[in-house]
């Protein structure tokens, strides 16, 4: 594992893809024993800004956050994690085109990587504007961002943007995959258009993640912690911008005593959330109710003390 996902995984707590903590246990790697490894060849000044910062954005000091990150640039000019974390951190201060220069310079170092692109499509998202208007400025033609790039579209239904993709790329088991699944989306969109009834089954056809949110609901009320990991799992790879998802796979995680990856799964899950205050309090709740099993009394109240009542 090279050092930027040791940054990663470490520093930030971005268990984004449970398909990633799956790869971790299947390599055997021991965390904590990396992490010290790791740390060694970082400066306690880089470390204590660093640290500082997340805990500053954590608490919606994003400004702060924005110039302890700022130092780490200083310190670690190559450093593509604080590059990330700079263009999230100016994107949640509402500084969008600073937000887009980073977040560009992160998918210029890693192109493969999914979330630094999911991040710059989220920038380019708040200005209202397009791939194509960075095309020139980022390793466009790189397969995996193309591939990762036509995940992206499918997960937001824009099935159209995604098959343009993966007809201007060489055809693989990933290519067909998706080709398939956004195929029949399409079909299930027809039906949905022709068709005079609202049914629940209808409103299935037309959206798949509705089938997960569904399930979820009935194994949440079932108390099936065992299966609500595996398909919320299953429902993040596939919807990785839905914060329900989120949230259902970190209720598992907690209630089956992984407080610490529930933990990063949820505070991911928040990047997403807009507007739905019921959702947010249940996160809330369940972050609160993780760092109080950590016996980290601070932030169990930081998250209880956002939970709005009458949701």
């Amino acid at each position: 594992m090279n050092k930027t996902l040791h940054i990663l995984f470490l520093f930030t707590g971005l268990f984004l893809c449970p398909a990633y903590i799956h790869a971790q246990d299947e390599k055997n790697i021991d965390v904590e024993e990396s992490a010290e490894v790791f740390l060694e060849e970082y400066s306690d000044e880089f470390q204590e800004n660093f640290f500082e910062a997340l805990k500053q954005k954590g608490i919606e000091n994003y400004d702060k956050a924005v110039n302890l990150f700022l130092r780490c640039k200083q310190l670690q000019p190559d450093n593509v994690v604080v590059d990330h974390e700079l263009a999230k951190a100016y994107l949640a201060d509402k500084q969008p085109l600073f937000a887009q220069d980073y977040a560009i310079e992160a998918v210029v170092a890693e192109p493969s990587n999914l979330w630094y692109l999911q991040t710059l499509m989220a920038v380019l998202k708040k200005q209202n504007s397009t791939i194509a208007e960075v095309e020139n400025t980022i390793p466009f033609d790189n397969i995996k961002l193309q591939e990762n790039l036509a995940l992206i579209y499918y997960g937001r239904n824009e099935y159209q943007k995604a098959l343009k993709i993966l007809n201007g790329i060489k055809k693989s088991d990933f290519t067909e995959e998706l080709t398939l699944k956004i195929n029949d989306s399409l079909k299930r969109q027809t039906v949905k258009s022709t068709s005079t009834s609202f049914t629940v089954t209808n409103q299935r056809e037309s959206d798949p993640s509705i089938g997960y949110k569904s399930q979820i609901k009935s194994l949440i009320f079932a108390k099936n912690m065992f299966m609500l990991q595996q398909v919320s799992a299953e429902a993040l790879e596939n919807y990785p911008s839905q914060p329900y998802f989120y949230y259902a796979n970190g209720l598992a995680l907690n209630k089956k005593g992984k407080h610490r990856d529930a933990i990063a799964i949820l505070e991911s899950g928040l990047d997403y959330l807009v507007g739905d205050i019921s959702l947010a309090n249940k996160i809330y709740q369940e972050l609160g109710d993780a760092y109080t099993a950590l016996n980290n009394t601070p932030k169990a109240n930081m998250y209880l003390r956002k939970i709005k009542p009458g949701f």
